[in-house]
């Protein structure tokens, strides 16, 4: 029987074994963990268990029966915000990656929507088409694809020239000291591994702007606008002060308090979405709410800040 190879994708790297491959595969933590226990799936010159932390340059195995051979997984519960003829903005499900990449045989948004029946534009990098900005699969939220030529050529230009207006909430780690402030420092790739970034003066110009909204034990809840849009841009600006997204391993944050949370990523979501359309050109905007995994962690903390306020 011949077995797949799939090297460890960059943003899972961090993460332990059972939860990657969830993602990587489209399945259950527990299905994930049955592979490994049967030793389905596994890691090569490696000994591992479930709880394996997987490393960069690790390569995954998995047999042929495993649900990885079985091609590219559809996420069925991304739901579908807005469209009409020139875009389409999804909900983006946690473990949904934007697009095909090495390593990443999960579901993603590009062939979700295909397997829809949606029509795509054929601009873009092969694999990439109709995508002018992305969210890691860690990462859920309103993401936007263009259908049209026209919408991926002016959204590009939108994107490019820092129109658009991205919100998203995120709960760091910690008590923020301001109840306002931005971050303005650039960020480019790690000397010590191409899968992370950080704050360097040889970077690309990055700015974050923030808001706390709820300061809770031992965390904060702030809504933040990006200006720029660099990769991992928000993770690592907020590590950079300190105060790393609850649930983010790879870049420093706490896995005692993640775990206490039932958080399995990073805590962060894209809640508001505003540009002009490429058509119209009317300002067209879009909410989405926290889903479950983040609510659940949110009303923990709000539910023991309850508490020591009636002590």
């Amino acid at each position: 029987m011949s077995n797949k190879l799939l090297p460890a994708p960059d943003a899972l790297i961090g993460l332990r074994l059972d939860m990657a491959l969830a993602k990587m595969l489209g399945i259950s933590r527990a299905k994930a963990g049955e592979l490994i226990q049967s030793d389905r799936a596994r890691l090569l010159n490696r000994n591992v268990h479930k709880a394996t932390i997987l490393q960069s340059g690790d390569m995954i195995e998995v047999d042929e029966s495993s649900p990885a051979a079985e091609g590219e997984p559809i996420s069925e519960e991304m739901a579908v915000v807005y469209e009409d003829d020139d875009v389409v903005v999804v909900d983006k499900p946690v473990g949904v990656a934007a697009h095909a990449s090495p390593g990443w045989v999960g579901p993603t948004v590009l062939g979700s929507l295909l397997d829809r029946g949606v029509h795509i534009t054929n601009l873009g990098a092969q694999g990439r088409q109709g995508i002018v900005s992305r969210l890691d699969a860690g990462t859920s939220g309103l993401m936007l694809v263009c259908k049209s030529d026209l919408a991926y050529k002016e959204m590009r230009k939108q994107f490019t020239h820092h129109e658009v207006v991205k919100i998203y909430h995120a709960l760091v780690q910690g008590s923020l000291k301001q109840d306002k402030a931005t971050i303005e420092a650039p960020i480019g790739r790690a000397r010590v591994s191409d899968f992370r970034f950080t704050v360097t003066p040889a970077g690309k110009e990055a700015i974050t702007h923030w808001d706390v909204l709820e300061r809770l034990r031992g965390a904060t809840l702030v809504q933040v606008n990006l200006e720029t849009g660099r990769t991992h841009q928000i993770r690592v600006h907020f590590s950079s002060i300190g105060h790393p997204l609850v649930g983010d391993h790879m870049y420093g944050a706490n896995p005692v308090l993640a775990e206490r949370l039932r958080l399995n990523r990073q805590w962060l979501h894209a809640t508001h979405l505003e540009f002009r359309h490429p058509r119209t050109k009317i300002w067209t905007t879009v909410d989405s709410q926290y889903p479950p995994d983040l609510r659940v962690s949110l009303d923990m903390l709000h539910s023991e800040l309850s508490e020591e306020e009636q002590i």
